[in-house]
């Protein structure tokens, strides 16, 4: 059950940023466009329960070599990508153009940025093969949490703008950081849950 936690925990760190573009997407909106919203959506969940897998099994492939320093691996990377978001939220000067309203939604546009936000979960994907993780598990958890996320951005976009956009990849990016602080403790025996 502690690990269905923390999955859910990393997978609320990392759809942030995919919580950021829905609402974005949702902004554009006159009301809420139910279809535009589940594509919304299943762009971002399928992305971020994709990418894990994909750094699952590059992780897999150089195992042997660096389990000697997995933890630290693990510590870096999730400490890099949660500041990284921070910083990036707290750069950001909130200053988007919406454009016109109700337009459709571009598929082009939407993979590109589902890409683009699910970058940062290729990453962890490398960590959970240090880490033992089970990645089917992982990706799904991932995957559904960023679902649901995605589909509440476009919602919180559509009806309170962009107020909590910051605030929310802050979030995100500390609970990134707190966990990868976790790992590292946990293998150095400073704290053992």
């Amino acid at each position: 059950m502690r690990m269905v936690i923390e999955l859910f925990l990393i997978g609320v760190g990392l759809s942030m940023d995919a919580f950021a573009v829905s609402v974005c997407k949702g902004l554009g909106m006159e009301k809420i466009n139910k279809k535009h919203a589940f594509l919304i959506g299943l762009y971002f969940g399928g992305f971020q329960a994709l990418m894990p897998f994909l750094g699952w099994a590059l992780g897999i492939r150089f195992q042997k070599y660096i389990t000697s320093v997995d933890h630290w691996i693990a510590f870096f990377l999730l400490l890099f990508i949660g500041g990284k978001m921070v910083i990036e939220a707290v750069r950001d000067k909130d200053v988007q153009e919406i454009g016109a309203k109700d337009l459709p939604l571009d598929h082009k546009e939407m993979l590109l940025l589902a890409v683009a936000t699910s970058i940062d979960a290729l990453a962890v994907g490398i960590t959970f093969a240090f880490l033992n993780v089970s990645i089917m598990e992982a990706c799904l958890i991932i995957g559904c949490t960023t679902f649901v996320l995605s589909i509440i951005g476009v919602v919180v976009g559509n009806f309170f703008g962009t107020r909590y956009k910051k605030k929310a990849e802050i979030a995100g990016g500390v609970i990134l950081m707190l966990i990868g602080l976790k790992i590292l403790l946990e293998h150095l025996g400073i704290i053992a849950f």
